[in-house]
């Protein structure tokens, strides 16, 4: 494989990972680290749009020699449009897990099918079960 296969470009990867789903915060992403997030469960559907807040995760995922390194966390996404690293409550767990999980195995795949590279999770990261 050549060289610039295995090295793609910050744009390639963009691209790519903007592929995968609603999940990449491309503003908050630069060559080598990228970020997503998932609003999962709502913390109280009575609330106006505005007014909602949400349970779910957060993932910085920074490359590192040859390979990804992927750091998740669980919390709550506020009015303010910032995470709060939070325990969510056991009846919104099962879901963040599931989408999660989903999220998770579609990034490995297209990683290694489009670019060859590997995503290792970090040890920073929050458990999923």
């Amino acid at each position: 494989m050549s060289e610039a296969a295995k090295t793609p470009t910050h744009y390639r990867l963009v691209a790519a990972l903007k592929a995968i789903g609603p999940y990449l915060r491309e503003t908050l992403c630069k060559d080598g680290a990228y970020h997503f997030d998932c609003l999962s469960v709502c913390v109280d559907d009575t609330k106006s749009p505005e007014d909602r807040e949400f349970w779910g995760w957060w993932l910085d995922l920074t490359l590192v020699d040859d390979q990804f390194e992927a750091t998740y966390q669980i919390g709550r996404y506020n009015q303010t449009g910032e995470w709060i690293l939070e325990s969510a409550p056991k009846s919104a767990v099962s879901e963040i897990n599931r989408t999660q999980e989903v999220f998770h195995e579609k990034l490995v795949k297209t990683l290694s099918e489009k670019f060859e590279l590997s995503v290792s999770i970090h040890d920073d990261s929050v458990e999923f079960v």
